[in-house]
């Protein structure tokens, strides 16, 4: 007889913020790693010759790279099988060498029909020199 998984509780409150994440420096072969399992081989993140003919000064990541960072850290402090939206928006490139830090913060909670609470989550990829290479938004259904 095999249990079912059960989501502990987690206690939240509006403004309370997970512990942030920094991942290690990124390089040209993590580009090209995520390029052989995403299936996108454009030229721009692995042949810094062509980035600098179109007018990049290096290569970059594709975006989906910290979006995935990103998915990953929230969903590991709130629960994949708990997530219901997640919502990001490009706002600056990732370059070779940039540390990237993730941060979330509680928006809003509201009880779920049925049962349950409806959290939303502000989430945050910035690069070491502050900018913001991702900004967005998650929910989840929280027991």
């Amino acid at each position: 007889m095999s249990e079912s998984a059960t989501v502990e509780r987690i206690e939240l409150e509006v403004g309370q913020e997970a512990d942030p994440r920094t991942y290690p420096k990124l390089t040209r072969t993590d580009f090209v790693k995520y390029q052989g399992a995403s299936g996108d081989f454009h030229p721009l993140h692995h042949d810094e010759p062509f980035a600098k003919a179109t007018g990049f000064p290096s290569v970059f990541s594709v975006g989906m790279l910290q979006a995935g960072m990103l998915a990953t850290y929230v969903t590991d402090w709130l629960g994949v099988e708990t997530l219901r939206r997640f919502k990001i928006r490009f706002v600056d490139q990732v370059w070779p060498d940039d540390e990237l830090t993730c941060t979330a913060k509680v928006t809003a909670i509201a009880d779920e029909p049925g049962g349950g609470r409806r959290v939303t989550v502000e989430l945050r990829c910035e690069r070491q020199t502050g900018s913001a290479a991702l900004k967005g938004d998650a929910e989840f259904v929280l027991p």
